[in-house]
């Protein structure tokens, strides 16, 4: 047995020990739910095949100490000059190409290798580079070459007449001087402002990261939200992707500015008392093979699986393959990089279904547990996920991570001593689907109390969830927002608030209500996309061929959320308050909301959380007087109600009202019940007193 062997498994013992008490492994049920109980030898194969790799790959050191593929490989300064360096095992030949040499092969600029191990290292003298130089490689191989930015460039631009990318040295004579720490706001609830900086202006341009810090985060603020969840931050060719096809991994796009560019939008949230998470991409690389990963060394699988498992065919991507250790180095390192470099708070991590199924979880429904423990199961992406919730929880303790995973795979969000993955939260992708739905296959008169109580409250107790309305997926092209399935066309002309339509007056309080139950419902927390809080009215299209590369759709309509004559800014008044006192009232401190009334015929839904008591009245026409609700005994003040006339309502109800309890039955029952005036498609909020 070699000494690698004896660290893994006693690694392993020790935990299984530390473990022995939890009851994963003591209960023949998986935190209480039996349904798990028969793959249970599953589970526990699949976490210590997780816990061996890590230990496997972290040799005895700390995280810190060894996700350090940027600092080895690339370019770096430092006592003796320039020191290059590349991982390319199928290469044969390397050089760098500039414009000190004119773009062409020199012996001044080869870069030597490559040694057992595939590395490829040169030195050169202070004078060969310089700040915001440009550079690329030509990586030559057995029967060809071809152009290649460096793996681990923390820089690339794109020429503007050529459009062909290069990396840039970034070394500036003054280093950014961060203003502020990031914010500790681990008792506060948690409530996401997701935002792409080139989209983001009202102008048909693409924004950047200084003016988004300048111009939106003030927004972002003034509407309360205390997470910013940043897209599109690392490095990709074609802007219309979202971000999603990344080429350089460590390189902050350069088409919203600098590096230095975006550590002060970081730095602006964190003095506004905001923390920064951003889209994170490891699950899967663009396919252009200059700009990207794909055949940097002339193979198809250095990074990525070989043959047809290597591809995305719906993405039109490269998948990676993660039992490759020098891939693992890649990916935890570029997370280390983020956390340290840019002072970023956590990650959303993106496609993780399609890391997670082979056949990346396309048109499947995953009805049962079966689906979720079957040979379709990548174990090398799930060892990944541990590996990384590990490394970024071990250097940034409050860092957050988010899974973005359609399937529903159990354990994701759960915490590695329940054996767990380690996410911190998971979203509740169902919802939105669950909403769209609902507005399109069902009348209102038809909605179903007890289904829409079942879909929003539903979720694994070990696990914390995120619950949203919509997110950038339901604002693309081919999908719509909920404004706009409320509104449809009449969303460009009906918006004044002269007007009285029934279309209009239904589309602003179900904006209103659909946001508040969600809210309400959520588990640990709540996502709101740029502009939706005040019911943006279209859809996001990227500038391409099909459009005549129009900025049109590529921006945020602010104008309207201060235009006095429509019903924007009400909604967004809205929005404001209910997040105010979500804050408040610190919502998602109660794990679950408690069922006080839901009544199908009335459309009535009423339930109590961390003090405060919603009803919701969903019914399209009628309106109720006296009704009855279930309530701890005392006095209530209305802190909300999406009726009210500064909300675009249609002021139905007394805001400064005050409601008392009534005994109900036999007063050694202690039952009290709440009369209340409910108008239709209502909703409001009770505070005890």
């Amino acid at each position: 047995m070699n000494s690698t062997t004896a660290v893994v498994l006693k690694a392993i013992l020790n935990y299984m020990k530390k473990c022995s008490k939890d009851p994963f492994w003591s209960d023949p049920s998986w935190t209480n739910d039996p349904y798990l109980s028969p793959f249970k030898p599953i589970i526990r194969a699949r976490f210590e095949k997780a816990l061996a790799k890590t230990e496997t790959l972290k040799n005895k050191k700390s995280w810190a100490n060894m996700a350090n593929y940027h600092d080895f490989f690339g370019l770096h300064k430092d006592k003796k000059g320039w020191v290059f360096r590349e991982w390319a095992p199928n290469a044969t030949a390397m050089f760098i190409l500039t414009p000190a040499n004119n773009w062409k092969k020199s012996s001044a600029w080869e870069v030597k290798g490559p040694d057992p191990d595939g590395i490829f290292e040169a030195r050169f003298p202070d004078d060969f580079f310089c700040h915001e130089q440009l550079y690329r490689l030509k990586v030559i191989w057995n029967g060809g070459e071809g152009d290649r930015i460096p793996t681990a460039a923390t820089r690339a631009i794109q020429d503007s007449a050529t459009y062909i990318f290069n990396a840039q040295v970034w070394a500036p004579d003054r280093p950014y001087q961060w203003q502020a720490a990031p914010p500790n706001l681990s008792t506060d609830p948690l409530l996401i402002y997701e935002a792409h900086a080139g989209m983001a202006l009202e102008e048909g341009r693409v924004g950047t990261w200084r003016e988004f810090a300048d111009h939106i985060l003030p927004k972002v603020i003034d509407a309360g939200y205390n997470t910013l969840q940043m897209m599109a931050v690392q490095e990709h060719p074609y802007y219309g992707s979202f971000g999603y096809h990344v080429s350089s991994f460590f390189a902050p796009s350069s088409r919203f500015g600098t590096p230095d560019d975006f550590k002060y939008l970081v730095d602006s949230a964190h003095q506004a008392g905001i923390r920064v998470l951003m889209d994170i991409v490891h699950s899967h690389s663009v396919k252009n093979e200059v700009e990207g990963l794909s055949r940097f060394d002339g193979s198809m699988y250095q990074f990525f699986h070989d043959q047809g498992r290597g591809d995305h065919t719906l993405w039109d991507s490269r998948c990676f393959d993660y039992g490759k250790q020098q891939v693992l180095h890649f990916l935890l390192s570029n997370l280390k990089y983020f956390l340290e470099q840019f002072r970023v708070d956590g990650f959303r991590f993106d496609g993780v279904t399609s890391m997670l199924f082979a056949d990346h979880g396309l048109g499947r429904a995953f009805t049962g547990y079966q689906d979720y423990f079957g040979d379709d199961v990548d174990e090398d992406a799930l060892s990944y996920l541990y590996a990384a919730n590990n490394l970024v929880h071990e250097i940034r303790p409050d860092a957050i991570t988010i899974a973005e995973d359609v399937s529903g795979y159990p354990g994701l969000a759960a915490p590695v001593e329940l054996c767990g993955t380690g996410f911190n939260f998971r979203f509740a992708m169902g919802v939105p689907d669950y909403w769209i739905k609902l507005l399109k296959e069902v009348r209102d008169e038809a909605w179903h109390m007890g289904g829409l109580w079942y879909e929003l409250t539903r979720h694994r107790d070990e696990e914390r969830t995120i619950s949203y309305v919509e997110c950038h997926d339901q604002a693309l092209v081919g999908d719509q927002t909920i404004m706009m399935r409320l509104m449809g066309g009449k969303i460009y002309d009906s918006m004044e608030k002269s007007n009285t339509s029934i279309t209009t007056q239904r589309a602003v309080a179900l904006h209103k209500m659909i946001r508040l139950v969600t809210l309400a419902c959520a588990h640990k927390g709540y996502l709101n996309f740029m502009g939706n809080e005040f019911g943006h009215p279209e859809w996001i299209d990227f500038p391409s061929p099909a459009n005549g590369y129009s900025y049109h759709y590529a921006r945020r309509l602010w104008s309207l959320r201060y235009d006095k004559n429509l019903y924007f800014p009400d909604l967004f008044a809205f929005d404001k308050q209910m997040i105010a006192l979500a804050k408040q009232a610190q919502l998602f401190t109660w794990d679950r909301p408690r069922l006080l009334h839901l009544h199908e015929d009335d459309k009535i839904l009423a339930f109590e959380r961390s003090g405060l008591i919603f009803v919701f009245n969903f019914h399209p026409e009628h309106s109720f007087t006296d009704y009855l609700i279930h309530a701890p005994a005392g006095k209530y003040e209305m802190p909300l109600d999406t009726d009210e006339s500064r909300f675009g309502g249609l002021g139905r109800l007394n805001p400064d009202q005050e409601h008392f309890t009534m005994p109900l039955g036999d007063v050694s029952e202690n039952r009290h019940a709440l009369s209340l005036y409910l108008p239709n498609r209502c909703a409001l909020v009770l505070a005890h007193v």
